[in-house]
């Protein structure tokens, strides 16, 4: 579909979605986006796009000379990697309950750590100098270290999930969603706290959108680790993904894996566009360059899509990250039960308890619709359907 433009106060916003399907909230935050002064061009509404802390997620925002740390989101580098296997559908049980048991055992959820660290040099290159990185992370990080170990290549809990899937032609794949774990929480919410104390940053419409400004010091402290934190979430999918397909190996010793797709959905990236360097936060959006692999899963019951970019200029190269919640996870566990939870996941080997309900699929927008709105942002490559889902 061709993108809305709305007038915004200092630039304008571009929604890739029906207006009217926007919630007033998350509308009053794209203004407020729109209003800041360092904003550049225009604000690219994503069409799974929802109410979020500070920045709407669904957002993307380019920035000349200033960064806002809420427009990233808390969960530093969230995103999503994904693997074609040699297996179809005919290779799988009938029953995957063990295979989800094997995956759960494999990669602790929830708030689970590794007894030992999990990760080596076949999921990445220079560990020893990556950890060296964290002796240099703002203070609020330092006694976090055990914990940054031992999460490396832990799922988490929330939205994040582990899939075995199934693509139109039968093809098996492993799909999977989490970012920086407890130390990109901390690293997060530490420089959103300074760059709220910042005195350029007191007339804002929302202090939750505060900025710091190229060529401080804070501007510095916060890119060293907001990179950081990126290439924990990075690594910390590589890891899991390994571990999933050991997983899979063990059941399947005949089993080979193609090059897998990587992709955050919650960064910032220094780039190019119209002409301008600028600084482009995406929170709950992937990077969609002409030919780039990305993915947009849908919910834990109704599908994901492999997808290709179109390198659309208006959305500064970016489309969705998701569905998108269309209810907030409170009016979810309000409105579902785990009957209903069980009804919308049926043919799917998963979680069907009162702790998941937050996540059942009528919570979330109709993917299908999402991709058809993002028309000249991707194209399809492959549609997947979940058979397994490991949830925290």
């Amino acid at each position: 579909m061709n993108a809305t433009v709305i007038r915004g106060k200092n630039v304008d916003i571009r929604l890739w979605t029906r207006p009217e399907q926007v919630e007033e909230q998350a509308m009053r935050q794209l203004h407020n986006i729109s209003a800041l002064p360092w904003a550049f061009k225009h604000v690219a509404v994503m069409p799974d796009v929802h109410y979020g802390k500070g920045a709407t997620v669904g957002s993307v925002i380019a920035m000349r000379d200033a960064v806002s740390p809420a427009a990233v989101g808390v969960d530093i580098g969230c995103g999503m990697a994904a693997v074609r296997t040699s297996l179809t559908a005919n290779d799988l049980p009938d029953d995957l309950g063990r295979m989800r048991s094997a995956i759960e055992a494999s990669v602790p959820v929830g708030f689970g750590m590794h007894k030992a660290t999990a990760f080596d040099d076949r999921d990445a290159s220079d560990w020893d100098a990556f950890w060296r990185g964290f002796d240099s992370l703002a203070e609020a990080a330092k006694l976090e270290i055990t914990r940054a170990l031992h999460q490396m290549g832990t799922l988490g809990g929330g939205n994040h999930f582990i899939e075995v899937c199934l693509d139109t032609t039968g093809q098996v794949w492993v799909m999977l969603h989490s970012g920086s774990r407890g130390i990109g929480n901390i690293l997060a919410q530490h420089h959103i706290s300074v760059a709220r104390g910042l005195a350029h940053n007191e007339e804002l419409p929302d202090r939750d959108l505060a900025v710091f400004l190229a060529n401080t010091p804070e501007m510095a402290a916060y890119r060293h680790d907001l990179f950081w934190a990126q290439d924990y979430a990075r690594r910390n999918r590589a890891v899991m993904l390994r571990l999933v397909c050991s997983v899979l190996r063990a059941q399947f010793p005949q089993v080979t894996f193609e090059d897998p797709i990587s992709c955050h959905h919650n960064y910032v990236a220094e780039e190019t566009h119209f002409g301008a360097d600028v600084m482009v936060t995406r929170k709950g959006a992937i990077r969609a360059g002409v030919g780039d692999l990305g993915i947009i899963p849908g919910s834990m019951g109704t599908g994901s899509y492999i997808v290709r970019g179109l390198g659309n200029p208006d959305s500064f190269e970016s489309a969705s990250h998701g569905a998108g919640r269309r209810m907030s996870r409170t009016k979810a566990r309000k409105q579902f039960s785990a009957r209903d939870l069980a009804e919308q996941t049926r043919g799917v080997e998963c979680r069907k308890d009162s702790g998941v309900v937050d996540e059942i699929p009528a919570a979330y927008k109709d993917i299908d619709e999402v991709i058809r709105n993002q028309s000249d942002l991707v194209e399809i490559v492959a549609k997947l359907k979940q058979v397994v889902c490991v949830k925290g």
